[in-house]
């Protein structure tokens, strides 16, 4: 752990303040759900929560998706890559979505690329390949994340298939965070 040489004092109804920076840095929003870790020498961690972290069928449902859309598929919590299937997973795993892609699932909306040359969404820092499609996964009224379909070498732009497909898992993956 690093220390970042800011402390706070714990109100008389238990509640400390993350200050904004590290809430900036951290992409913490307001709402945003924290787990809460203890260890053995005195440590409270907190941890941003990712409902689709917990989904065991994540990776699956990518797996799925990317066979039957032929383009590589990627599932998104809210800061992350969390699932990859058609693509070296290596190269995928972890990375932070883009700021376009978090404006994106801000305002709940969808994002498909029909002309190679259209408008274009890379929603991974780092990573030069366009979204083809983007759903978000919506649960309890919530944006957990997205489900995308990202360019390759055989894929430039988004077909009907590849964005039913986003739409079915966003869906699919909505519903089983909500079981």
């Amino acid at each position: 752990m690093k220390a970042t040489g800011i402390v706070r004092r714990i109100d008389d109804l238990g509640r400390v303040v993350i200050p904004k920076e590290i809430r900036r840095t951290m992409r913490i929003r307001e709402g945003d759900p924290l787990e809460i870790y203890t260890g053995p020498d005195g440590e409270v961690v907190f941890k941003k929560y990712s409902a689709i972290n917990e989904l065991e069928n994540a990776a699956e449902a990518c797996e799925v998706i990317s066979k039957l859309g032929g383009a590589p598929a990627v599932v998104f919590d809210r800061d992350h890559v969390v699932a990859v299937a058609g693509a070296h997973k290596k190269e995928y795993s972890e990375r932070r979505i883009s700021h376009d892609l978090e404006e994106l699932l801000d305002n709940r909306s969808s994002f498909c690329m029909t002309e190679p040359e259209g408008g274009s969404l890379r929603p991974i820092e780092g990573m030069p390949n366009r979204a083809l499609a983007v759903a978000p996964i919506i649960s309890r009224g919530d944006v957990a994340g997205a489900v995308a379909f990202v360019e390759n070498e055989s894929n430039r732009k988004a077909d009907e298939r590849q964005i039913m497909l986003t739409k079915a898992a966003a869906m699919f993956l909505g519903k089983q965070i909500e079981s």
